[in-house]
């Protein structure tokens, strides 16, 4: 892709869906958008709410696509916080593809929100505060294998999502919570030995505690401006599809009301 080329940056996430038209820089040409996620949140209600969304945008040349769960090569393993079995092994950036007419890259959220702010030296850690648990390694900026520590146990019999998710805050309230997060927060240290570890997701703002020159809270555009970085060559690897790319000169994509049911 070409310098210069605007991005369709789209985030998936349990409560809400977003989306953005990127320049090269990262910064808004237009959006964000935002509309609930659907309930059920199928891949065809989630897809035709994002539709919906994107006709409001204006043009586009590539889309990124954060997405709550595991991916591997544009398709969908888990999909944890959708509660929606047909997401299982489901091709989205294929169909994407197919729906907006240009190529699409797909990456766990986390990850895309990693792209966003870490600074690309030595081992920073990205951890996602919201409907569940996200968490993304990266090493001198390079990507690490996803894991999803979401689903791993944090304590008891409680995974992360269980823990620190949406659920857990409203009912143990903040102040409880927060008490939850030293813990996870004090049990990656030990684990990994990051160098720089980053709070982002929409409850990261409801953080309260002190946080060592190590740790910082990010802002949540992330999880959009970070698409960007999808396409950067040095992830050309971690993306061996190459998506849809129509024959014929590229123009600026744009999805209009009356082409969203295509």
């Amino acid at each position: 892709m070409s310098e210069g080329s605007l991005t369709l940056a789209i985030d998936i996430g349990g409560t809400r869906l977003k989306a953005g038209v990127l320049d090269d820089r990262a910064e808004f040409v237009a959006g964000p958008a935002r509309v609930n996620t659907p309930d059920p949140a199928t891949p065809d209600a989630v897809i035709g709410a994002l539709i919906g969304i994107i006709a409001t945008l204006g043009p586009f040349e590539r889309v990124s696509v954060g997405f709550p769960g595991a991916v591997r090569k544009g398709t969908v393993l888990t999909a944890p916080n959708l509660r929606a079995e047909a997401w299982q092994r489901f091709p989205l950036s294929a169909e994407l593809a197919r729906r907006l007419g240009r190529p699409v890259r797909l990456l766990n959220d986390a990850s895309v929100q990693g792209l966003g702010v870490i600074a690309a030296i030595g081992l920073e850690c990205v951890i996602t505060l919201g409907t569940g648990f996200g968490f993304a390694l990266f090493e001198d900026g390079m990507l690490a294998p996803h894991l999803e520590l979401g689903q791993h146990i944090a304590r008891g019999k409680k995974t992360y999502d269980e823990y620190l998710g949406n659920a857990a805050f409203a009912k143990v309230g903040k102040h409880k919570w927060n008490r939850r997060l030293k813990r996870a927060l004090d049990a990656m240290a030990t684990l990994l030995n990051y160098d720089a570890l980053y709070i982002g997701g929409g409850n990261a703002k409801h953080v309260t505690l002190a946080l060592p020159d190590t740790i910082r809270t990010v802002s949540n555009e992330a999880g959009i401006t970070g698409g960007v970085r999808l396409w950067d060559a040095r992830y050309d690897r971690t993306f061996p599809e190459k998506g849809l790319e129509p024959e014929g000169e590229r123009q600026p994509r744009i999805i209009t009301p009356a082409a969203r049911g295509g």
